[in-house]
């Protein structure tokens, strides 16, 4: 199924070994999520909530709106990517999702959207991509001014890591050295996404 293609598409990426499929957390009516959300109007939201006070527990929960599953199952990112499909709108319930959280899976949308293009068009790069991700995103104007200030910051930090992968793969791209930049990239992603949340946020300060 299609967001198992994609799952299986970063934990490729990363080296990783993905335990749950993504299609356990998946949400597609509103009405089966927590009522605070229930309100939303993004098509895509990631809920992450602490059932608990002090807990190290955390319950999580991916909407797609179903509509939105539609459009993909039409076109499919994994055939052909374009604007359409690329998801552009960040909402949540509450700033309980961690910062980290949301700063990978900016940083995984360009990785996976990159390699997508990179695939589906070989002899492109596809410079747009990190303007149309990170500068051409609007945040949904339903959530609070924590929530949206949240999202921001996380944004604003992958966006920095993610213009120094394009330039070391724009490097490659003008010594033809396609194989080398990829793998250097490969290398990269794979130490950030081991870093812990503060030890990520000092690599990113370091990347200007």
């Amino acid at each position: 199924m299609l967001l198992s293609r994609l799952q299986d598409l970063i934990g490729g990426i990363y080296d990783v070994s993905i335990a749950h499929d993504v299609y356990d957390f998946l949400v597609t009516d509103r009405g089966h999520l927590p009522h605070a959300a229930r309100s939303g109007t993004a098509d895509e939201e990631l809920l992450v909530a602490q059932p608990l006070e002090g807990s190290d527990e955390l319950v999580m929960s991916l909407y797609l709106d179903p509509a939105l599953l539609e459009r993909l199952a039409r076109e499919d990112p994994l055939t052909r990517l374009h604007a359409g499909n690329v998801a552009g709108n960040a909402g949540h319930d509450r700033p309980v999702s961690l910062l980290e959280l949301e700063m990978q899976a900016e940083v995984d949308k360009y990785v996976a959207s990159y390699w997508l293009l990179r695939r589906q068009f070989p002899g492109r790069f596809p410079a747009e991509l990190r303007r149309l991700l990170f500068e051409r995103t609007r945040v949904d104007p339903s959530l609070t001014s924590v929530s949206a200030a949240l999202y921001r910051e996380a944004s604003r930090y992958a966006e920095k890591f993610c213009r120094r992968l394009e330039q070391t793969l724009s490097r490659a791209q003008g010594r033809r050295a396609y194989g080398a930049g990829e793998s250097e990239v490969l290398a990269e992603l794979r130490r950030f996404y081991r870093l812990s949340n503060a030890r990520k946020r000092a690599h990113i300060e370091q990347c200007e």
